[in-house]
């Protein structure tokens, strides 16, 4: 809380609606606008605040945050925190706040509005209207009756299945961490491997975050799966659909249509074959661009800052529970561990997790467990819903897909850190266990091998043959691709295999990672992000 003798100072950095003003104002927060400012000028603005509000075009860097001297809490009004540096923000006590909620329902009222507008050629009959008021080729086809499939059933595919189920449609739902559930959260949905839901559905629609693995979702193969004369649609991210294997199957016919609000070039350049397609409907990225949203975002993000400040209550925080500066700062590279460590084992087990198995040891055990639980938990769901889950969403959001994490007592001070173990749906399992070294977080032990690895970056991990020259093999492949390598950890793991672990400073291509993939010597490559 500030001290009693000032009103706590909030800086606001982008456009934000005018009631949020109010709200800080009705609370004795002393407010001050100040737009457009670049990193030098930050550093000198922010000093003397005690919160920062960003929506998406100011980024709050470790240089900023460092100069900050009462900073207390940074406010992102929207969903994505790309923009802020978490880690150096944990690091110096400081909670990072988003709205994930906000923009829900602008989204999906998004995603309908381009179903309808696939369904009946709109943006083509609009051009047609002004050019001769001409119909044909602009048949379309009604909703009713028809097979529309989900992937992705969070807070905006949810929203997005409830209104079509309301317009009639058979509505088919895919979402990994729901693949043991029997019943849909959302009633009158049915929930269907991807398999189905492609071959049945006349319409798919999106609502997934990207990441490793959603990147190109649909996929030349999985385009090729849909049902033919099927239409998709993406308002999520760029990169969910293989672009070009979308426009050979435009060309086919096997697909009939896409509406898109999201490429994976933003803004296309001229040449982006999409632009000039007329069965391609585009829009600029406009799922969150609604009177409603921003008012809303702007709304939550006031309120909730105001509730820290005032009350200390931290709200949809992002980066750390609920804690006093000092003990967040201690508790900071712990949570990091934890949360790398979940996020690494959910990564590398490329199946939906049923099971997370916690121990902690030494100075861990000694706070308040509900901290690593939550960090755990925001690791483990994170790669899958992206920002939509923070240290007050992640318990609901596990519940939900039937995440299971089990505590075992503190086991002292000679113990690691922490250990974790990863159960999935199949069975499998997977541990890491690790440990704070001068303030900097390692993995220790990667299931029976020994390792000295700072989750940071990318790392590749390979399983690969225990032979002479795999690892000059792999180096020389990343030379060609400019991958330039930080670390390797290698080990046994039996069966004349081992284990590589390889730390880049940069994120390898897609043409890379296959080329890899497909050495002879390598078993398996996964590509974990941190």
């Amino acid at each position: 809380m500030a001290p009693a003798n000032r009103n706590p100072r909030v800086l606001v950095c982008d456009e934000l609606a005018s009631e949020a003003n109010e709200i800080f104002r009705r609370h004795g927060c002393e407010l001050e606008t100040r737009l457009g400012l670049d990193e030098a000028a930050l550093i000198h603005a922010v000093v003397g605040f005690d919160a920062v509000v960003v929506r998406s075009a100011t980024r709050i860097t470790k240089a900023v945050i460092a100069a900050a001297d009462r900073l207390r809490v940074i406010g992102r009004a929207g969903v994505g925190v790309d923009n802020i540096d978490c880690d150096a923000a944990t690091a110096r006590g400081v909670v990072v706040m988003n709205t994930p909620d906000g923009n829900t329902l602008s989204a999906a009222e998004l995603a309908l509005a381009h179903l309808f507008a696939l369904a009946r050629n709109l943006p083509r009959a609009d051009r047609a209207a002004r050019s001769g008021w001409k119909k044909k080729g602009l048949m379309g086809t009604e909703l009713t009756g028809k097979t529309l499939g989900v992937i992705g059933l969070g807070r905006i595919g949810g929203a997005v299945a409830e209104r079509a189920i309301g317009l009639k449609l058979r509505v088919l739902a895919y979402d990994p961490f729901l693949a043991q559930a029997t019943e849909s959260p959302v009633r009158g949905v049915e929930l269907a491997t991807l398999e189905q839901l492609l071959a049945a559905s006349d319409f798919v629609t999106l609502h997934v975050p990207l990441n490793e693995h959603t990147r190109h979702l649909l996929s030349r193969e999985r385009l090729a799966a849909l049902k033919p004369g099927a239409r998709v649609i993406n308002a999520a991210r760029g990169g969910l659909i293989d672009e070009a294997a979308l426009i050979e199957a435009l060309d086919r016919g096997h697909v009939r249509g896409a509406a898109l609000d999201v490429l994976e070039e933003e803004p296309p350049s001229a040449t982006n074959p999409m632009l000039a397609r007329d069965d391609v409907i585009l829009s600029p990225h406009l799922g969150a661009s609604s009177d409603e949203a921003q008012r809303n975002v702007a709304i939550d993000i006031a309120e909730q800052i105001v509730g820290f400040l005032v009350d200390g209550v931290a709200k949809n925080a992002v980066n750390a529970p609920t804690a006093d500066a000092a003990t967040l700062r201690r508790l900071a590279p712990y949570l990091k561990l934890a949360e790398r460590a979940a996020s690494f084992l959910a990564q590398r087990l490329d199946e939906p997790l049923a099971r997370l198995e916690l121990e902690l040891g030494g100075e861990f055990a000694t706070f308040d467990p509900s901290h690593a639980r939550l960090a755990v938990q925001v690791g483990a769901l994170r790669p899958s819903l992206g920002d939509a889950v923070n240290f007050v969403s992640a318990p609901r959001l596990a519940r939900e897909r039937g995440l299971e994490l089990l505590h075992a007592p503190e086991r002292g001070a000679e113990r690691p850190a922490l250990a974790l173990v990863a159960v999935g749906r199949s069975g499998r399992r997977h541990r890491v266990a690790g440990d704070v070294f001068a303030g900097t977080p390692k993995f220790t032990e990667l299931d029976a091998l020994r390792i000295d690895l700072e989750p940071e970056g990318a790392l590749l991990v390979t399983r690969h043959a225990d032979l002479p020259g795999v690892v000059g093999t792999v180096g020389t492949l990343f030379g060609r691709h400019a991958v330039n390598i930080r670390r390797i950890e290698l080990g046994p793991i039996g069966d004349g295999e081992a284990l590589g672990l390889w730390s880049l400073y940069a994120v390898p291509s897609d043409a890379a990672v296959a080329e890899l993939a497909a050495l002879p010597a390598l078993r398996s490559v996964a590509l974990v992000r941190f």
